[in-house]
């Protein structure tokens, strides 16, 4: 019988469609971890210490923090309020911030995207520009949203590779070109966690947690996308496909 692969636990965004919440997931992350990690995705809701965190660690060999329309909360590292009309997920900042955090502790693997890159950073007390194009001397990160979704998600700017970083050593190259579609950005980032990559106007693309027992690892850009296409994107998710892995065998 073949053997059973790992499970890895995707928190998902809470939406109220119509009159109803629900509790979803884009499928595009769910396929990266099926197709490229060589996992069994899990979706799970944000319900915060209803979850007993403790318990659902116990069963997951990772966890993929994902992107989202919505952003985190500033009141979670003391920034100013936000702008009117800024979309937030309370239910969903309340079950990854403390997951996070627990997860590394106790060894779970940890993948964040976009928001999840964000969630990561505010999770060990890191900072967040809440409009980086307005920030003198960066960038505008975001993308065209009246365009297709291929231009959306085309190639967009350079990431410089910090040397001796997880990032360098699978791409076994100093830059690689991702896509942008993202608003927000590292203002400071968080504690015990490491640089892997920048933009070219300085702004942190990737990070590790530095002291981490296994993989854990964040990007501000999208991997997710066509993740078969991109030998790059596809190194990345099997990297942490194998970490989940080795969580598994270890239970």
């Amino acid at each position: 019988m073949a053997s059973a692969r790992p499970l890895i636990g995707i928190p998902a965004d809470r939406r109220m469609v119509g009159a109803h919440p629900f509790h979803m997931v884009g499928e595009k992350y769910a396929r990266a971890v099926l197709d490229a990690s060589g996992a069994a995705p899990l979706l799970i809701p944000s319900l915060a210490e209803e979850l007993r965190f403790e318990e659902l660690l116990d069963r997951l060999d990772g966890l993929l923090f994902t992107g989202s329309p919505s952003n985190v909360e500033p009141h979670h590292y003391r920034g100013e309020a936000s702008a009117p009309g800024t979309l937030h997920d309370p239910a969903r900042d309340a079950t990854t911030l403390p997951l996070i955090r627990k997860a590394v502790r106790t060894g779970v693997p940890v993948f964040g995207i976009c928001r999840g890159f964000q969630e990561m950073n505010v999770a060990f007390g890191g900072t967040l520009h809440q409009k980086l194009h307005e920030v003198p001397g960066h960038l505008d990160h975001r993308d065209d949203e009246s365009q297709p979704l291929e231009v959306q998600y085309g190639p967009a700017h350079d990431v410089m590779l910090e040397p001796g970083g997880v990032l360098r050593a699978l791409a076994n190259r100093d830059c690689i070109r991702v896509n942008s579609l993202h608003s927000q950005g590292i203002a400071g980032l968080g504690e015990g966690l490491a640089v892997e990559a920048r933009a070219p106007d300085g702004v942190v693309e990737a990070f590790r947690v530095r002291d981490a027992r296994r993989f854990a690892l964040a990007v501000q850009w999208h991997p997710e996308w066509r993740v078969m296409s991109n030998s790059f994107s596809r190194a990345l998710f099997a990297a942490f496909g194998q970490a989940a892995s080795e969580r598994a065998h270890s239970r």
